[in-house]
């Protein structure tokens, strides 16, 4: 079997941005493979595009059937692969997931089965990024009421887990990220009122919930590491799951110092990190009892399989970070089903939205009362549908 072409795919803008997909073709014609640029959101989206097309021309003749050697093909000899990085790692994240896509199709098994079979017959899931609301609205809230009606609502399609990031939206109703509001100032020292702020929305969430929900924390890396630990510190009475991103990963030792600050809460980590190469401190240090790396930009489902791997000698759990299209979400539940350290898989609330779900052909690739069960389909069980294909904004062809 050769690689014949592969097509680069810009879909159609929605709410979580515009996502970016591969499909590698072979001289057999029924036989392709999907995989996703994890760039759809933040400010790459045309680099994720520009090392799809680098990477598809690299490819073009060989084997789909030896991932492992276009992996290291692609990491050894573009010069920038071993340099590593976001747009680097997420090119060849799409790549490899989708010459996995094809394997499972080519021997006629779901890609789990490639992967030494499941440890894990349904997936627990959990309802993600809850200051954007649950339900068909893209939200900012800002009321402690609108948190607990939101806990509420996830609670009614049957979650039992939740994540929320209490800082996320300023008290005016801006993504914090995009705000010039002096007053809600993430790094340095946070304010008393910012503080108690969180605590609020974040309580609750709490009593809405009960007891038995369980509730992460997510910053998305906007702390410093004294207001992580200090936000940290000020929720830790509300019985956190675990704690995510409470600074940037870049500095392995401020993230240590909020460990050690906290020492009976879980820290989570992962989406901006890459390969083994990189979490390797982070695990050695014992910083994270969770990692969360992303599929579709760490290294596809090769390199995924690994870091799990090499997490389960350190006793830490998996979580892998889920913010994209549906080829993203289906690749994941193939390595969530096989790893033994799994821990629970992220549902975005912007993946629930129509126009995200209309992206893949088959909509049984999602949670039913909070769990999945991950379908038997060859190869990762899921492709883009012809919708998506007749609204993308671009398709390039590599060949």
């Amino acid at each position: 079997m050769k690689i014949t072409s592969v097509n680069v795919i810009e879909c159609k803008p929605n709410v979580m941005g515009k996502v970016i997909c591969v499909r590698i073709n072979t001289d057999h014609k029924d036989i392709y493979g999907y995989g996703e640029v994890g760039l759809s959101y933040g400010k790459a989206h045309y680099a994720g595009v520009g090392i799809a097309r680098d990477f598809g021309e690299i490819i073009v003749g060989m084997d789909p059937l030896k991932p492992e050697l276009i992996w290291e093909t692609i990491f050894r000899t573009t010069f920038w692969g071993m340099g590593g990085g976001t747009v680097i790692n997420a090119g060849m994240s799409a790549i490899d997931t989708a010459l996995w896509d094809i394997m499972g199709k080519a021997y006629g098994v779901p890609v789990y089965q490639l992967l030494g079979g499941k440890t894990n017959e349904r997936i627990r899931a959990y309802a993600s990024q809850l200051q954007f609301g649950w339900g068909p609205e893209h939200l900012f809230l800002t009321d402690p009421k609108d948190y607990a009606k939101a806990t509420e609502d996830a609670l009614a399609d049957g979650y039992d887990a939740i994540k929320v990031d209490p800082m996320g939206v300023t008290d005016e109703g801006k993504w914090a990220r995009e705000a010039t509001n002096p007053n809600w100032k993430m790094r340095g020292k946070l304010s008393e009122k910012m503080l108690d702020t969180c605590y609020k929305r974040t309580e609750a969430m709490r009593k809405a919930g009960g007891e038995n929900l369980d509730i992460i924390i997510e910053t998305h890396s906007y702390p410093d590491m004294n207001t992580g630990i200090q936000l940290g510190q000020r929720l830790e009475p509300l019985n956190i799951y675990y704690y995510e991103e409470p600074c940037n990963p870049l500095n392995v030792e401020n993230m240590l110092e909020i460990h050690k600050a906290l020492p009976h809460v879980a820290l989570a980590s992962g989406e901006r990190i890459y390969t083994r190469w990189g979490f390797r401190e982070f695990l050695e240090k014992h910083v994270l009892q969770v990692i969360q790396p992303d599929l579709t930009i760490c290294g596809g489902i090769s390199e995924t399989k690994k870091i799990c791997d090499m997490a389960n000698i350190y006793d830490a759990a998996v979580q892998l970070h889920i913010c994209g299209g549906p080829i993203a979400t289906a690749a994941s539940l193939q390595v969530e089903a096989v790893i033994p350290n799994f821990l629970i898989h992220e549902v975005h609330e912007g993946a629930i939205k129509k126009d995200m779900r209309d992206l893949g052909m088959y909509e049984d690739i999602k949670p039913v009362g909070g769990y999945y069960d991950v379908p038997d389909r060859p190869g990762i069980g899921q492709e883009l549908s012809q919708k998506a294909l007749d609204e993308a904004e671009n398709v390039y062809t590599c060949q």
